[in-house]
């Protein structure tokens, strides 16, 4: 069924029926028939305890991922210890230098690291994990994919390392005590103390540059604390190597508390699940659960899977992955996310997701690709990280030579400038200024019901000065109700009969809610014969060997007479109501017109207040007819362009793109070219895989108002991401200056380079709790 509103799509349908015993219950399923709807749930009775399915917990391991080589084998860790991006930085660069390593992809916010080799052999896999202990980690290999964010992540503080930091303490308090006594023993004691602080540092320094990183902050402050050492500064020297530790260890718990959003997501899934077999219930672990699964869930449990409810109904909080504080009422054949707690009875439901692919796991897989979709401000700065130091230990080695020959200055006061300058060469502030805030921001939209793909669609997102709707189930529910019918020579209930057994079998929304109506009013009717669609007109079918046409207005003429002016004005007044018309034609005259009207979502007047509050342009990309979508958009209070086919948004959102940033927001499917098209492509529903695929942002919690609040938080986080690089780089270019005037010694720069390591981390925690 073609009409003008050729985007009219089916993805929000609702029935009247999901089951036998189920019936006169409305549900609210994602692009899914009535055939699909009902498929769900044959296995079981709705308000029933008996279940005849016969699943097994066993599943293979998944397919390996087609982009990749068939040769590669994948390996994953749990790498214990990888609390910041400059962590995952060494243990690249190490395992890059071991032989059999295609291809390396480390994610220190959910601790994974995950290697590409050519076999998986013990071999292998010890030489991997005996590089990274080398580095100081623990790694903790994970022999299944889908058990991958199963495992339990502790982000709490380690009190083992207060226990370096307190001996050195303690040898400090001690030195300076017996300085106060005797000076030359004092010194000698200060000395004894920087080296019993520099061994550990000293080792991990020269096992970095074996492993390919030579410019670590390890290698620096080795450096520079033993060029203090030399120079007779032992006091400083110790003080320095005393600072740093103290730096590294606040600078891990900053980066704990960043990983607990993503670590909170990990904690909603549950260990162990009761499932029911031919009657019986079996406790199994959560991750060996199958789509098809009949699960029970108590009280106060998650659900372990993406489920279908299949008893009567069920209250469900789902506060941990849509941000909503109120708990959602859901019925027989709804549709609910892994992570969601039941808040009632005891509840059964039947599983949809395999292990591995569940609402949660598709979270932390998007946060674990953000590595590979940067921003570009990311890049640029992992570009520049990778010159700047280099080039600070250059230009201090100048500080030391160039004034003392050529100037003749003190080579005293030069040597102790230029060990000052290495400490200010570490990148370790900036290079974790930009990672930190895209977690903590993709964590917390996840938490408010959206999911962002990467930092590269952050930043975009945050940059967006107008924003293009679909209208049909984005803008409006997508459920079109049968508002007014006009007939000629014909009664009412013939008019219905006719139009139903055309359309009969039809998926098309209008189709579907004229037979709807014709079956609510007990209207007999028989499938016609010789149905088949007009391109671009309508349809037409065979009744008592007579032909008929459901065609749109200004498509009569294809197939039968011009529309008395009379009926022309009715149609006029049903079109400027903001309702869609279709009218039933013979060759020779018209039977009737039928107007049906979607109605708008609840939320979409005061989402679209709020996104002009922000200062951003509205527009409504619409197939429907001229004068419907000018009512709506008036209502709205939006611009809109109507009558467009599928190609038309397409170019209609090209032409808009090229001069100023646009996001597209649709279901993710019909709409997919505009929403590549875009600038940013967002797409409604529960994070289907095609959304998600299609789309740079979905919107899990199906809500417009879940809009200002992403525009809102992603430009917090841009926001956030400029304020830590100018504190990274103005705190660097400060003591560059005073130190370079001795203004600043080495204690000082030590402790501005961990400090500000620590600002900018705690800095991006800020977004981690951004609400509004």
């Amino acid at each position: 069924m073609l009409y003008n509103n050729k985007s009219m799509q089916h993805k929000h349908d609702h029935h009247d029926h999901c089951h036998s015993n189920c019936q006169n219950i409305a549900h609210n399923h994602e692009h899914s028939p009535h055939e699909t709807c009902c498929a769900q749930v044959t296995t079981t009775n709705c308000g029933s305890d008996t279940h005849t399915t016969t699943q097994t917990n066993e599943f293979d391991d998944p397919p390996d991922d087609p982009d990749r080589s068939t040769e590669n084998q994948k390996l994953t860790w749990k790498i214990q210890g990888m609390d910041c991006a400059h962590c995952a930085q060494k243990i690249e660069n190490a395992l890059k230098t071991l032989p059999n390593v295609n291809q390396i992809k480390i994610t220190f916010a959910t601790e994974k690291l995950i290697v590409f080799v050519p076999h998986k052999d013990q071999e292998t896999i010890k030489l991997i994990e005996d590089k990274v202990t080398e580095l100081g980690y623990k790694p903790i290999l994970e022999l299944s994919s889908q058990h991958s964010h199963q495992h339990e992540h502790s982000h709490g503080f380690d009190k083992k390392a207060l226990i370096p930091i307190t001996v050195l303490g303690g040898l400090i308090v001690i030195s300076y005590i017996i300085l106060l006594i005797n000076q030359n023993i004092g010194e000698y004691a200060f000395i004894i103390t920087a080296i019993i602080g520099l061994v550990p540092i000293v080792k991990e320094a020269i096992m970095l540059t074996r492993s390919g990183t030579p410019f670590a902050i390890e290698t620096l402050m080795s450096i520079s604390a033993i060029g203090a050492l030399f120079i007779g500064a032992a006091e400083e020297a110790t003080m320095v190597i005393f600072l740093f530790m103290i730096g590294e260890m606040l600078e891990g718990i900053a980066t704990s508390k960043a990983k607990t959003g993503i670590s909170s997501l990990v904690e909603l899934m549950p260990d162990e699940t009761v499932i029911i077999i031919d009657g019986k219930r079996h406790t199994v672990a959560s991750h060996t659960l199958k789509a098809g699964d009949i699960i029970e869930i108590s009280s106060g449990g998650r659900l372990p899977a993406d489920v279908i409810l299949i008893s009567e109904q069920a209250s469900i909080d789902e506060s941990a992955l849509t941000g909503e504080s109120i708990p959602v009422n859901y019925i027989c054949g709804d549709k609910i996310l892994a992570g969601s707690l039941v808040v009632d009875t005891t509840i059964q439901f039947k599983a949809i997701s395999e292990a591995g692919q569940n609402a949660v796991d598709r979270i932390l897989q998007l946060i674990e690709d953000a590595e590979e979709r940067k921003a570009p401000i990311e890049r640029f700065i992992d570009k520049f990280s990778r010159y700047y130091t280099p080039s600070i230990a250059i230009f201090a080695l100048f500080v030391i030579v160039i004034p003392p020959l050529l100037m003749h200055a003190d080579w005293y006061t030069w040597f102790y400038r230029g060990l000052t300058l290495l400490l200010i060469g570490c990148p370790c502030a900036l290079v974790i200024s930009t990672p930190a805030v895209v977690t903590s921001a993709l964590s917390s939209a996840a938490k408010q019901g959206v999911l962002i793909k990467g930092g590269a669609a952050l930043e975009r997102i945050g940059a967006i000065k107008m924003i293009a709707f679909d209208k049909t189930g984005t803008l409006t529910a997508g459920k079109p109700q049968v508002t007014d019918i006009i007939q000629h020579e014909i009664t009412k209930e013939q008019l219905l009969a006719i139009v139903a057994a055309i359309e009969s079998g039809s998926h098309h929304p209008l189709a579907k809610a004229i037979i709807d109506y014709a079956q609510q009013n007990q209207i007999d009717f028989v499938e016609a014969n010789n149905r088949k669609a007009i391109a671009g007109v309508g349809i037409q079918g065979d009744i008592e060997q007579q032909t008929f046409y459901i065609v749109s207005p200004n498509k009569v003429t294809n197939v039968s007479s011009p529309i008395a002016d009379n009926d022309l004005q009715s149609i006029h007044e049903l079109e400027s109501a903001g309702k869609t018309v279709v009218v039933v034609v013979t060759e020779q005259q018209l039977l009737g017109i039928i107007a049906l009207q979607d109605v708008l979502r609840s939320d979409a007047i005061p989402a679209i207040k709020d996104l002009h509050h922000l200062g951003l342009q509205t527009v409504m990309l619409t197939g429907d007819n001229q004068r419907a979508a000018e009512a709506i958009a008036n209502t709205l209070d939006i611009d809109y362009r109507a009558e467009l086919l599928p190609a038309d948004k397409l170019l209609e959102i090209e032409k808009i793109n090229a001069v100023t940033p646009i996001a597209m927001v649709g279901d993710g499917i019909n709409d997919s070219p505009a929403l590549k098209a875009a600038t940013v492509g967002i797409a409604m529903g529960s994070g289907s895989d095609v959304a998600l695929e299609t789309a740079d942002a979905a919107l899990t919690k199906n809500s417009l108002l879940s809009l200002p609040k992403l525009i809102r938080l992603t430009r917090f986080a841009n926001r956030n991401i400029k304020q830590n690089i100018t504190i990274a780089l103005g705190i660097k270019l400060i003591f560059l200056v005073t130190s370079l005037l001795g203004i600043t010694g080495l204690w000082l720069a030590v402790l501005a380079d961990s400090g500000t390591t620590a600002i900018v981390t705690a800095n991006a925690l800020r977004v981690l709790r951004f609400r509004k």
